[in-house]
């Protein structure tokens, strides 16, 4: 239950224009404790929570919060004046301190396939979300905090999150959604004033590191894990009310007294899903650990962990340590594991009517859906005229050649905008090589699709200036590449959190060319390619 507001907030200074509510007018709606069943035990201590869907528990005070970086676009949304997080206030509540009147503090209980194998309970180990917003626009929000401490799911942990998983969590979420991908959100990143202990490769080396704290933000956090775990414990009246709160509040445009409904939810969640891994494909990222309790019921990219952007071209490339091994969550890969995935919450969701046939029409749905993704991928990242036949080779054979050709995927597809068909040039590729041996080696593969890229442009219709520009709003100037979120996280770590606002102004505009960020549009270097943090991670966070 909330604790009583004990924490004065200094008035907001009020920007020209009509007046922005405070951090206290916040509205907030908690439908999700309000309708499901909650652990009777208000307690943290670690235990099997059975019969519920959260455990009630409240975030563990820290030494000293600092605000590190927000996101203006999320203040925005949720009504917060700029002017707020320069109070203490904004740092005390999004620093696990204080909490806002009607907030509800808990952490969801819910289960999961890892690396392919049935994992049991997990939930919210360092997550505790604060409540549910409603803007003044109907918008629901709900505000999570990753880091804030520890909860009746946090297991051998302590709940706690570090300073350089942290700057990396609360960048992709908003670069992701810069880019157009389907995504959870970022609020705020809050430095804690604590050391957290870590064994960064589990090599048995731990060391204290800073700890942070991110205020996540998404319309729902439920998860493919949240179905899975009530249906393995024959909890079926549980399942069934999840089922039902998630088709009223998440999915309202679906008709809840329909016999058809768990069907047609099922179908537009396969939907949703085949679409966010297609966005994922047609920038570059790799999630790296697609556990389904890292998959979200509403088709948004949620858990940045171990993640990362393919610099050269490889879709047997994984950014986790943890999968380096097995590549199980390989580039190339993730549309079947996202495949897989859905089938384990169709395999759950068939324990409440027995009937298949509704959630197999579910998974067509997105093979279907992924399928029309890839087209029209295709069609965008080439700037084509249209989808015809002899397309996806021309895509295929395009990778292929990256690949053998140790190629920057970035660069390459937006040195593609500026082609001429009449006059192909190889030349302008030459910033996105890694190797000078394989570039020789591959440049008469290059010449001979150059060629073949030319005569499909040719044979179309399109204005060459429009095809350009066609082609800079899908395939970014800008990414999060690996090493320039660890160059940020090193100066944090040095005291210096500027880098962070400074990377993410310039990736707000991912499809801009922006004159003097050009250093932020370079191929991976050559001491990044094997150092921590910049090539793979691990999941330790």
């Amino acid at each position: 239950m909330p604790r009583p507001d004990t924490s004065p907030f200094p008035p907001a200074a009020q920007a020209p224009g009509p007046p922005v509510p405070p951090l206290h007018a916040l509205r907030f709606d908690n439908r999700l404790v309000e309708e499901l069943p909650g652990d009777p035990r208000t307690d943290a201590g670690r235990r099997q929570v059975h019969g519920a869907m959260w455990s009630a528990v409240e975030p563990t005070p820290v030494s000293a919060p600092r605000v590190l970086a927000v996101s203006r676009e999320m203040l925005d949304t949720l009504g917060i004046d700029e002017s707020e997080v320069a109070t203490a206030g904004f740092a005390a509540v999004f620093g696990g301190n204080a909490l806002l009147p009607g907030m509800r503090p808990y952490a969801g209980n819910y289960g999961g396939h890892q690396f392919g194998h049935w994992a049991g309970q997990l939930g919210d180990g360092r997550a505790i979300t604060l409540g549910e917003v409603l803007t003044a626009g109907g918008e629901r929000w709900e505000l999570q905090l990753k880091g804030a401490g520890p909860t009746p799911y946090s297991r051998t942990a302590d709940g706690r999150a570090v300073l350089r998983s942290s700057v990396r969590e609360f960048l992709c979420s908003e670069a992701m959604h810069h880019l157009g991908v389907p995504t959870t959100r970022a609020l705020s990143l809050v430095g804690t004033g604590d050391a957290v202990m870590r064994d960064m490769f589990y090599d048995g080396h731990p060391a204290p590191e800073p700890g942070a704290i991110v205020c996540r933000v998404a319309p729902s956090f439920l998860r493919f894990g949240h179905f899975e775990l009530p249906a393995s414990r024959g909890e079926t009246g549980l399942l069934q009310q999840l089922v039902g709160f998630c088709i009223r509040r998440d999915y309202p445009h679906l008709d809840a007294a329909s016999p058809h409904v768990l069907g047609d939810w099922f179908g537009e969640v396969c939907e949703r899903t085949a679409v966010m891994v297609g966005h994922w494909m047609r920038v570059g990222f790799v999630h790296g650990v697609m556990n389904t309790d890292n998959l979200s019921i509403l088709g948004l990219t949620i858990d940045y962990g171990p993640y990362g952007w393919i610099d050269n071209f490889d879709p047997d490339w994984t950014p986790n340590t943890t999968d380096a091994q097995h590549r199980r969550y390989r580039f190339g890969q993730q549309a079947a594991v996202a495949y897989w995935n859905l089938g384990r919450l169709a395999a759950a969701l068939a324990s409440l009517d027995g009937a298949v046939e509704p959630l197999q029409a579910g998974l067509a749905r997105f093979v279907s859906r992924y399928e029309a993704s890839e087209r029209q991928t295709t069609t965008d990242k080439l700037g084509l005229d249209g989808w015809r036949d002899g397309d996806q080779p021309l895509m295929d054979d395009l990778q292929a050649w990256m690949h053998e050709a140790e190629v920057d995927m970035t660069l390459c597809f937006r040195a593609l905008a500026d082609v001429d068909p009449q006059v192909p040039d190889a030349g302008i590729f030459q910033h996105a090589f890694y190797d000078e041996a394989r570039r020789d080696a591959g440049r008469p593969a290059l010449d001979a699709w150059l060629h073949r890229y030319a005569a499909r442009l040719l044979d179309g219709a399109q204005d060459p200036t429009a095809r350009r520009e066609r082609m800079r709003r899908v395939n970014p100037r800008y990414v999060l590449r690996n090493y320039l979120a660890q160059e940020v996280i090193d100066r944090a770590t040095a005291g210096d959190p500027s880098g962070i606002a400074e990377l993410l102004e310039v990736l707000r505009r991912p499809y801009d060319d922006q004159p003097g960020n050009e250093r932020f549009a370079q191929r991976r270097p050559d001491w990044a390619r094997e150092r921590a943090g910049c090539s793979m991670l691990s999941c330790s966070s």
